[in-house]
């Protein structure tokens, strides 16, 4: 394993890839003085080296992060709509929330002490995760909306209809399993898209991935980045870069 400064993510065991999205390292950076977290309608538990686990609830804004340089940090991202389950309490609680494990019965968080060496914290965090996801199997349903407003034009209503279930029943399982309803969720997933993009895309023009990704025109995306990340398109890439 590399425990040099930076961030890494890893693929989860093939047997809970529906459940959890990945397992991740990050080294903070010297120099480093702040990390702004983005909404990506996942949560995530974590190990922190010298203090322990905590979760971070889904967020609906930027989270500015700041933590001394060499502090590692180990976690498991549960996908959109598996949290909930996983965690067992709404996520609605958890929404825009950093909280301590302990204060969540469901999870271990007293097999998870800050003195652990990273690569066992790693190794727990895995086990944890998926017994967890065993244990508490997320809400089908809410998985298969979560795959299908990721998509290009999703509309909430479409995928209510699809799936058997009425919006308000929809909207309220979305808030137990995700954190809020089908339409907050649709506009972090499109974000998401906009993010993984412009990962490929580099400088690519700002107007035509607006419209790759589904919104309306560039104002459109330049609204909901300064909502969702707290600045507009273009110094989000030069940020991210």
């Amino acid at each position: 394993m590399d425990w040099t400064p930076g961030y890494r993510e890893f693929a989860p065991g093939v047997a809970w890839r529906e459940e959890i999205h990945c397992l991740w390292v990050s080294v903070i950076t010297p120099g480093t003085s702040l990390t702004r977290v983005l909404p990506d309608a996942c949560t995530d538990l974590i190990w922190q080296s010298g203090a322990g686990a905590f979760v971070a609830g889904p967020d609906t804004r930027p989270a500015p992060d700041t933590r001394p340089p060499g502090t590692v940090l180990v976690g498991a991202r549960f996908r959109p709509g598996a949290g909930g389950a996983a965690l067992g309490v709404p996520l609605s609680e958890l929404l825009d929330q950093r909280v301590e494990a302990a204060d969540l019965p469901a999870v271990p968080g007293g097999r998870l002490p800050g003195s652990l060496a990273p690569a066992e914290a790693l190794r727990r965090v895995a086990r944890i995760a998926a017994e967890m996801v065993t244990e508490r199997p997320p809400d089908r349903l809410v998985l298969d909306a979560a795959r299908l407003l990721g998509r290009p034009g999703a509309r909430a209503d479409l995928v209510a209809d699809r799936l058997g279930l009425g919006e308000r029943q929809l909207r309220r399982r979305c808030q137990a399993a995700v954190g809020y309803g089908p339409r907050m969720l649709t506009r972090v997933l499109r974000f998401r898209r906009f993010l993984a993009r412009v990962q490929v895309a580099g400088n690519a023009d700002l107007a035509g991935l607006a419209a790759e990704t589904g919104y309306a025109d560039q104002a459109h995306l330049t609204r909901e980045s300064t909502r969702l990340a707290g600045l507009p398109p273009a110094a989000l890439v030069r940020s991210r870069r």
